[in-house]
């Protein structure tokens, strides 16, 4: 997993790449949707949309598991089998990515473009750009970094540390499953509520250790535990408010708050409420945080894989 970041982090996934074979989310995304087609019937009652749901959910992680224990039975053992392995698990990580995608926002509110910026953020959050003023974009940004420093990075880290290969491709499986079917509407309430609870159970101790990280890099910042364990609960989300609200309260803002998705306003309260909201400024500083943060985190894996190599 060490090596899987490394890469990942050196070179992220390439264009070319992309453009010859997608990307393993994209094959992910592909069974779920074929299943969501075959399975998620409005004339199902409740009941049998849940367990539907869960058909599809476990159909999906089973799959990606027995996909990804199949490759690690066929690769060499010692340096090159631990080689292609780390290679094949740099691609479900996306520490580069989310780096590079919240530094194009923070860029264009530096730059004073607005529309730039909406146009950027366009790409790492559901919620209305055009509804979004300087402060709405930056809040937005800085949220989608904290939540996706545990999703995309420190969880699938964690769960490739505690089983390997399959073990970051099932929770990989699982985050697509939640980010596509996971939703409160008419056509999901039911058949996702299986692949939320999943991906709760999956993201509890990684969003927690997010939290811990970004606190931890802080430094001296004490208020950040405070802020943390004062208002992480009141976030709509079980596991995102950790990482959120430590970051709001290293940077001294706030973050959530009323939103509008569409033609629904959610009126999420506000994190760190008192603080104020961010501007181009605190999104430098969040991504230095961040970047500090999985210094961090990069440096805790290395103990472990040392007590492993020795013991």
């Amino acid at each position: 997993m060490l090596l899987a970041w490394a890469i990942e982090a050196a070179v992220g996934w390439p264009g070319a790449v992309y453009r010859r074979i997608r990307h393993p989310v994209v094959w992910i995304g592909w069974l779920v949707t074929r299943l969501d087609l075959a399975l998620n019937r409005e004339r199902l009652g409740d009941g049998w949309r849940t367990l539907a749901g869960a058909l599809a959910a476990g159909t999906v992680v089973f799959v990606t598991w027995t996909v990804a224990k199949a490759v690690t039975v066929l690769l060499p053992d010692g340096p090159p089998g631990i080689a292609a392995e780390a290679l094949i698990a740099a691609s479900l990580l996306a520490s580069r990515s989310l780096y590079e995608h919240v530094s194009a926002v923070a860029e264009s509110l530096t730059a004073d473009s607005i529309a730039a910026a909406r146009e950027a953020i366009s790409h790492i959050v559901g919620r209305d750009p055009d509804e979004l003023d300087e402060a709405g974009i930056a809040r937005a940004a800085l949220e989608s970094l904290a939540e996706n420093a545990s999703d995309g990075v420190v969880a699938p880290l964690f769960w490739g540390v505690l089983l390997g290969l399959p073990g970051i491709a099932a929770y990989k499986a699982v985050n697509t499953l939640d980010s596509m079917i996971g939703h409160r509407n008419a056509r999901y309430e039911r058949f996702g509520k299986f692949a939320a609870r999943l991906d709760d159970a999956a993201n509890w101790f990684p969003a927690r250790l997010t939290g811990g990280l970004f606190a931890l890099a802080a430094g001296r910042h004490a208020g950040t535990w405070g802020v943390m364990w004062r208002d992480a609960r009141r976030h709509r989300s079980v596991n995102a408010g950790w990482p959120e609200t430590a970051l709001a309260g290293a940077l001294g803002i706030r973050l959530s708050g009323p939103r509008r998705y569409g033609d629904t306003m959610a009126t999420e309260p506000w994190l760190n409420a008192g603080a104020p909201d961010p501007d181009s400024v605190a999104m430098d500083a969040g991504l230095r945080l961040y970047v500090r943060a999985m210094l961090f985190a990069a440096v805790l894996l290395g103990i472990v894989a040392t007590a492993q190599a020795v013991s």
